[in-house]
């Protein structure tokens, strides 16, 4: 039973909620249970049917309404007296600025994205609101107290961005499945079903002038009397035989690699077989162009077994076939969508038909949407043992109870009958740019980069700003606004396609750029190094992933690695050398359980993966770990802990650890 302190607290509390999707629906449920009276919702997202198996507030009926209005409406059924309101907004909206935060006693994140996370996290520190984060990935979870000058907020360990892989690794020398995924998602798939004329590196072409006329004009282009199955044949030879025999062709390449194999369809299929697709299962009838299925039509029934690369190479024709008979309207118009049957099945056949030409393990089409789609299975219980947590800091934070914040870290594989691991919060790190106001590095080629690249791939992409400022000392570069006159407009889109060096007070070596976001009230110095490291082109040599070398270490840097800095920027500074142990005073390492890092899906970005792997930094107060020598907690690349996003989106993240993920494997802390 709760004390009359908390009760008090509880009811005179005003909360914000962000999210009510996975996490969200629990929390609500359980704060409204919990005595709470004054709730606001904000979410931006409409109810999913994959969102029905664990948002357990909305019904079938509700699919494409609002989730934040929908869940305020289920609560009231059985809260009709608390008070909850509904915002059926994006959060980075501009109503919800410092002063709207500023109402609230405490803003509980159930987000399922890192922008939005960094956002909140800037709002809650302009306005001296706590904040509370959490998140859920299958049977893992964590709740996080960010107080302002008493804990780390939420960007004082670093967030890595999601993984992006040079062009040249995914066309030309994939070494793990996730390449040929992304290859075959984002490249072919969007060069047949998507705009037909945006230019990708599937279209090779002989430089031999005696190269037959198949391979000198358009080959994705299909001719008015081209049937669909010389069409198919036509595009498998190209893409997997012919493109594979041109990138062979380069003996450079292949000295330190194993030699891909080129597949020709002659050599994998009989012609009568391709004849034969869709007749292997005459009751297939499929009207709704949503419902269409090349396994259905074949008849494969299970998801989770691999096929072979026949198998794969009549899916890849089957789902080519129907798109074209039963969604021709949308051909043209098509981008990637999990929830897509068809396209999964195409992108799972084409990228399998590749892993077996360079000699990577095939995958069953469950694992390959996994991928696609970055999916983590959600688990609902997870989500309410979560929620839990979340209302259970939220009463201390309310009654201002700092000696007994805990961060709790929730475990798949618990040692000594132990589920929950609570840990202290740390201190803030006096070398995070966001809380602590650290200047930042920049190494960058000032003489290249020009200031569009700056403020898209370092401003908003990498610092999450969205209104940004940046001055030259008194020098005003670039703003935004909507007071803005003409004249000054036309200045700042003139200064952003001029390079650093060139713009009207230059930019070079030594130079501190001053960065704010007036909606998030945040203020950065940026110190500016020249560097000039070269980034290579898309037909570069990318090292083999076994022998590359490594980012230096602190502020040392030899070239640009596309691999690790594809953009040709290498922004640090709010991290210092990583510590190698920090102990505690039982003898257990903090390295692992304090070291946390997001996952995050993009859905707008060009050809990226999310990855986990990333060494963070502890710094200040060290937390204490409950006596547990023998606990085991997550392993990943970098041997640490997750900070874990809801699945907020249906099933929308998918954990990857340089490719080699394996969910059984456990760090001991000693």
């Amino acid at each position: 039973m709760a004390s009359e302190q908390q009760l008090s607290a509880i009811k005179g509390a005003k909360v914000l909620m962000v999210g009510a999707g996975g996490i969200g629906c629990e929390l609500l449920k359980t704060l409204a249970l919990s005595g709470f009276q004054d709730i606001h919702i904000i979410d931006m997202d409409t109810i999913e049917v994959s969102n029905l198996n664990r948002q357990f507030l909305f019904r079938k009926s509700h699919v494409g309404l609002s989730k934040a209005k929908v869940a305020r409406d289920a609560v009231l059924r059985f809260r009709p007296h608390i008070s909850i309101t509904p915002y059926h907004a994006n959060v980075k909206d501009s109503d919800f600025n410092v002063d709207f935060f500023k109402q609230f006693n405490v803003v509980l994140n159930g987000l399922d994205n890192l922008d939005a996370r960094r956002h909140v996290n800037r709002l809650c520190l302009a306005g001296g609101v706590p904040l509370i984060e959490s998140g859920t990935t299958g049977f893992l979870g964590q709740v996080t107290v960010h107080i302002k000058g008493k804990t780390e907020c939420y960007e004082c360990q670093p967030k890595p961005a999601p993984k992006s892989y040079p062009v040249c690794t995914i066309t030309s020398t994939p070494s793990k499945f996730v390449h040929c995924i992304v290859w075959a998602k984002d490249l072919l798939f969007a060069k047949l079903f998507g705009d037909k004329n945006q230019d990708n590196d599937l279209n090779v072409r002989s430089s031999d002038a005696t190269s037959s006329s198949e391979h000198a004009e358009d080959v994705f282009e299909r001719k008015k009397d081209e049937v669909i199955e010389q069409y198919g044949r036509k595009i498998y030879d190209h893409v997997f035989g012919y493109n594979i025999e041109v990138a062979l062709s380069n003996e450079e390449t292949w000295k330190n690699r194993a030699r891909p194999k080129p597949l020709y369809i002659r050599d994998v299929l009989p012609i009568e077989l391709i004849q034969q697709n869709g007749n292997a299962d005459k009751s297939f009838v499929a009207d709704d162009s949503s419902s269409v299925s090349a396994m259905a039509s074949l008849g494969l029934k299970n998801p989770q077994d691999i096929w072979s690369l026949r198998e794969n190479s009549r899916v890849f024709f089957e789902a080519l076939r129907l798109f074209f008979v039963k969604r021709e309207k949308e051909i043209g118009n098509l981008s990637f969508d999990k929830d897509d049957q068809l396209a999964v099945e195409f992108v799972t056949a084409a990228a399998n038909i590749r892993a077996a030409s360079f000699g990577i393990p095939l995958h069953s089409l469950f694992e390959a949407k996994g991928i696609a789609g970055n999916i983590v299975h959600a688990v609902a219980t997870t989500n309410a043992i979560i929620a839990g947590l979340i209302v259970i800091e939220a009463i201390k934070v309310l009654q201002d109870d700092a000696n007994n914040y805990r961060m709790t870290y929730c475990l798949e594989h618990p040692s000594r009958k132990m589920l929950l691991m609570p840990v202290e919060p740390f201190e803030p790190n006096k070398s995070c740019y966001v809380c602590s106001e650290t200047p930042l590095l920049l190494e960058v080629n000032t003489s290249r980069s020009k200031l569009s690249d700056f403020i898209e791939k370092i401003v908003k992409a990498k610092l999450g700003m969205s209104f940004p400022l940046v001055m030259h000392g008194s020098a005003l570069l670039y703003e935004v606004g909507d007071d803005l006159e003409e004249d000054m407009v036309a200045n700042y889109e003139a200064n952003l396609e001029k390079v650093l060096s060139q713009l009207p007070s230059p930019v070079s070596g030594g130079t501190i750029l001053t960065v704010e976001d007036l909606q998030q009230e945040l203020s950065c110095n940026i110190n500016i190094k020249h560097s000039d490291g070269e980034v290579a082109g898309v037909g570069c040599q990318v090292p083999d992933a076994r022998t590359e070398k490594p980012l230096g270490e602190g502020w040392q840097l030899e070239d640009f690695d596309e691999e690790k800095e594809p953009d040709g920027m290498v922004l640090s500074g709010w991290t210092k050398e990583k510590d190698k142990t920090t102990s505690t005073e039982n003898g257990a390492s903090t390295s692992n359980a304090s070291e946390a890092v997001s996952l995050e899906t993009k859905e707008d970005s060009d050809i990226e993966i999310v990855p986990t792997g990333i060494e963070s930094v502890t710094t200040g107060k060290k937390r204490k770990l409950p006596e547990m020598s023998d606990a085991t907690i997550p392993d990943s690349s970098k041997n640490e802990l997750h900070e874990i996003d809801d699945d907020d989106d249906g099933d929308d993240l998918f954990m990857l650890d340089d490719g080699d993920s394996d969910g059984s494997k456990k760090k001991r802390l000693q």
